[in-house]
């Protein structure tokens, strides 16, 4: 008798992964009842939604709206790379009112719905991930290989945009199971939940295949890009006078610090959930409850780096916010120019995190 089957009944999770089985489900539900884990997650995830999606929808849309208003923004890679950062966190942020729904009322919205949406949300999520790699790889070379940028400026701009028809594509091949198996499953109370469905010891194996290929792309291959781009990055900094690689090290640490507090902890769990996959060693009912209640929570914690991107990868450049204030300017005349320029930035100096056009990658 396997625990997984109950395991995986009580909550959704587009990348948690059900294995079922109709004539042990019955036992196994009496063996651990997840009713508390049921309400629990019914309290927690609609108001954290909610607010995920209204603060990462602000900041993600001043995004696009800066670069849809001025259309010759997209003169750098990063620029490119923003662009398309911001629009998948957008479609990702589209589906969490749904997971909040689902949450509280249960899955009321048919299957077909259920595999869009899940497949959504997984293409945004891989597209977001591989752009952060994306990001890091031309932070690095605009930095480490500044000559190199000054000479391939436009040939680079156009890489970058066949590089994201490329993310893109990937992120749809990566959310093909979504579609597969993606099912409106119900629960013991009644109701009805969206979570991928898995009916047999050979699609059990594709579980663990997804589960490895969402940890390996959507953590380890960013996580391993940064942690090399942002040391030689760092290194390249000390090595020069520029009165503000103090701040340039700074936002780099900021963005590599909030990357693994917000994921790595979701990615530990989910190699957990690939563990379990392969060889059931949790059996402890109150362990098990445990497990999905932090899981819960880490999940959440994961999506809230969908409102920091803006943040870390945009608003931070002089540039930007030089656009943001003239496109304030020009709705907003109550405001006085000298408050908006000081939301500018103030100085006039680039630096090394500035869009300048030595190091245009590092204005994230």
């Amino acid at each position: 008798m396997s625990l997984e089957a109950d395991y995986m009944t009580a909550t959704y999770d587009p990348s948690v992964y059900t294995t079922y089985d109709d004539d042990t489900t019955d036992q196994l539900e009496y063996i651990c009842d997840k009713a508390s884990v049921r309400e629990f997650r019914r309290q927690y995830e609609p108001p954290l939604y909610w607010f995920i999606v209204i603060l990462g929808a602000i900041g993600n849309l001043l995004v696009v709206w800066i670069y849809v208003h001025f259309r010759n923004r997209l003169k750098t890679m990063t620029d490119v790379y923003l662009l398309n950062l911001a629009i998948a966190d957008l479609l990702f942020l589209g589906t969490l009112p749904f997971w909040a729904t689902d949450a509280a009322y249960g899955w009321t919205f048919g299957t077909g719905l259920c595999k869009v949406v899940s497949a959504i949300y997984k293409v945004n999520f891989f597209s977001s991930m591989l752009l952060l790699t994306c990001i890091s790889l031309d932070r690095y070379v605009a930095v480490v290989q500044a000559t190199k940028v000054q000479n391939s400026k436009r040939k680079r701009v156009i890489q970058s945009k066949v590089m994201c028809v490329g993310v893109w594509v990937i992120a749809l091949v990566l959310a093909t199971p979504e579609l597969l198996f993606a099912q409106v499953k119900d629960t013991f109370e009644g109701n009805n939940f969206c979570a991928m469905v898995f009916w047999n010891n050979y699609n059990n194996r594709i579980k663990i295949l997804v589960l490895s290929l969402q940890i390996c792309i959507g953590f380890c291959l960013p996580f391993l890009v940064m942690l090399f781009c942002y040391t030689i990055i760092i290194r390249t900094l000390l090595q020069t006078k520029n009165f503000e690689k103090h701040k340039a090290m700074r936002v780099i640490f900021a963005v590599v610090a909030v990357f693994v507090i917000s994921q790595l902890p979701y990615n530990s769990v989910l190699v957990v959930e690939a563990t379990q996959a392969a060889n059931i060693t949790m059996t402890d009912c109150d362990k098990v409850l445990r497990f999905d209640i932090a899981s819960q929570v880490l999940k959440s914690l994961a999506y809230i780096h969908s409102c920091l991107n803006p943040f870390l990868y945009a608003f931070i450049g002089v540039r930007f916010r030089k656009d943001l204030v003239k496109v304030f300017q020009s709705i907003c005349c109550c405001f006085s120019f000298g408050k908006l320029s000081k939301l500018s930035g103030g100085s006039k100096r680039p630096s090394v995190m500035s869009d300048t056009e030595t190091t245009p990658a590092l204005s994230l």
